[in-house]
């Protein structure tokens, strides 16, 4: 497993923690998306490179703060609705 995995495998357990009703496959799902996206959006600002510490700390803070709440942060963010709908 490389370090980006391994970061991404403890956000995961992090935010099935912080919303009990989350299957791993779906926590999973919510980590890879919410890498890809905060990574996606500052390349696309122009933004430099800071690398996947800044982006482990980014999505932590998003874990922390939307995890218990995943219904709230599909609803302003309608981007991530489609992964989710069933």
């Amino acid at each position: 497993m490389n370090e980006r995995s391994e970061k991404q495998e403890r956000l995961v357990f992090e935010l099935m923690n912080k919303n009990g009703d989350l299957e791993e496959t779906k926590a999973r799902k919510w980590i890879e998306l919410l890498w890809e996206d905060f990574e996606t959006t500052r390349a696309k600002a122009g933004r430099e490179y800071k690398g996947e510490e800044v982006t482990e700390q980014i999505v932590r803070q998003w874990v922390h703060h939307y995890g218990p709440r995943l219904d709230d942060f599909v609803a302003t963010n309608p981007k991530f609705k489609k992964y989710f709908e069933q």
